[in-house]
């Protein structure tokens, strides 16, 4: 689903990606790690098509992601770290305005988006303005808009960064759904425990560049000494947890 081939993004004198290689499968959850400004976000910007690559390629069921990108918005859903709306339109006015832009009719974004807005439980802010939305609240309404097209890619950034507990498991619950569907998730994730119990395989990305990948165990094999996924984190990385706190609550990013 993903192909990444010695993908780099230079900005002037500085390396946000360095060469970075990467296979993602159909169907699977694929989660990409590292600390901040390894190039997470970057990769992720990317495979949307809203950076061009210094070199290198980037391809989404064999589309290039920059050449492409106008035909790739048909097969991915992207739900950035921090979405941002138009203030004033009102919740039900965007998912209606992004289902508009997928060609979808006004009764098939209702009957695709009421199922998830039940949910997550965001049924009482639809019609409030988006200016009026706390950070948890944009997260399940841009999660709302990404799905509506049924994609075949669903590109999460930190997806529960800024939910509550509850709102957390039910994402998650939603992304193990989605994938049951037939669809690829990558995800970005600084809650290692979260990428432990949904991912079947992980990269970990340090100075731009793959440091690591594979399934935990393959990881673990690798690394003898490391047991859990933050510690493996930071034996990669050479990271300290007394520098950030544990991963699986604020530490990596």
């Amino acid at each position: 689903m993903i192909e990444l081939d010695a993908l780099s993004k230079r900005y002037g004198e500085f390396t946000a990606l360095g060469g970075l290689s990467l296979r993602v499968e159909r169907g699977e959850i694929f989660a990409l790690l590292g600390p901040n400004g390894a190039g997470k976000t970057t990769t992720m910007r990317i495979l949307m098509g809203f950076l061009k690559p210094s070199g290198g390629s980037a391809r989404i069921a064999g589309l290039d992601c920059f050449d492409q990108r106008v035909a790739l918005k048909r097969k991915v859903g992207y739900l950035p770290d921090e979405p941002v709306f138009y203030d004033y339109l009102r919740g039900r006015e965007i998912v209606e305005f992004s289902g508009d832009l997928h060609g979808l009719e006004r009764d098939e974004i209702r009957a695709r988006a009421t199922p998830i807005i039940e949910r997550l439980e965001l049924g009482d802010a639809l019609a409030d303005y988006a200016v009026n939305y706390s950070r948890g609240m944009k997260k399940k309404l841009a999660l709302v808009c990404a799905l509506l097209h049924q994609p075949e890619l669903l590109i999460l950034d930190e997806p529960t960064s800024g939910l509550d507990p509850l709102a957390s498991r039910r994402l998650n619950e939603l992304v193990v759904e989605y994938q049951g569907h037939g669809a690829t998730v990558l995800l970005s994730s600084h809650l290692l425990d979260q990428v432990e119990r949904l991912c079947q395989r992980m990269a970990i990305v340090h100075g731009g560049r793959i440091a690591a990948q594979g399934t935990l165990d393959e990881l673990r094999r690798e690394r003898a000494e490391a047991g859990t996924l933050e510690e493996i984190f930071f034996a990669v990385t050479g990271s300290s947890t007394g520098s950030g706190g544990p991963a699986g609550s604020g530490g990596p990013a």
